[in-house]
């Protein structure tokens, strides 16, 4: 058995936020993979299903950010699970917007989520960072993370879920470089152009995310139709989770 966990906030002032991105995953493998529906179970939203035979259990705790551990250390626990078979997609700050990586174990780069697993679960569990790029001042970070993705990112990001989603059984199989081939070869077209890296900053990291550029349109899609809609409205601010 597997527990694959979303990081975000919840509230639908939240729903379309960068620090979210985690859930959309989430919400995007249950759809393709048709699992059960969503259910109140260790202080989250939790569906069941399977992947390449595995078992697999998707969770979002509705803890707020900075007590995910708090949900997923209940399940881990109910389940008699290792820490290694709980995989985690959340948003990452040093990665390009649209770059997905996969690591096991390490460090929490300031992620109030990851430090909260770690806490509870310790840190040798799976990470699916998904790039979200980084606004180029440390200052920013919290209001970058917690504001939704621009326009710009609809072209790329709903086709980033839907390859990630489509990669997910090599996730489940433990083939992490293949999962990441696959999204690369799925996402190739749709990745965002970044403009050139300026200042010390920018250039320890790929490129700034606030240099989203849409590439080819993708194929219409019912992710990409949800998502045009909930980046197209206007944002209600909440002061709910803590955010980062």
């Amino acid at each position: 058995m597997l527990l694959f966990v979303g990081l975000g906030n919840p509230g639908p002032e939240h729903a379309g936020n960068r620090h979210n991105v985690g859930f959309m995953a989430a919400d995007e493998i249950v759809r393709r993979h048709s699992f059960g529906p969503w259910r109140s179970r260790f202080h989250g939203r939790l569906s069941e299903g399977s992947l390449a035979g595995e078992k697999v259990l998707v969770l979002k705790p509705q803890t707020y950010m900075n007590e995910s551990g708090r949900a997923v250390g209940e399940a881990v626990r109910f389940h008699r699970l290792a820490p290694s078979q709980v995989v985690v997609f959340h948003d990452e700050l040093d990665l390009v917007a649209g770059k997905v990586r996969v690591k096991l174990g390490g460090g929490t780069a300031g992620h109030n989520g990851l430090r909260s697993l770690d806490a509870h679960i310790g840190p040798d569990f799976k990470r699916v960072r998904i790039g979200i790029g980084h606004p180029g001042d440390k200052r920013r970070v919290v209001d970058y993370v917690l504001r939704d993705f621009p326009k710009s990112a609809r072209d790329w990001l709903a086709p980033l879920l839907e390859a990630i989603a489509e990669a997910a059984p090599l996730l489940a199989r433990g083939d992490d470089a293949a999962f990441m081939s696959k999204v690369a070869l799925l996402t190739r077209k749709q990745e965002p152009t970044p403009a050139r890296a300026k200042g010390a900053h920018a250039k320890r990291r790929e490129a700034p995310g606030e240099a989203e550029a849409a590439a080819d349109e993708p194929a219409p899609s019912a992710l990409g139709t949800a998502l045009r809609t909930l980046l197209g409205r206007r944002r209600r601010r909440g002061d709910g989770g803590d955010g980062v």
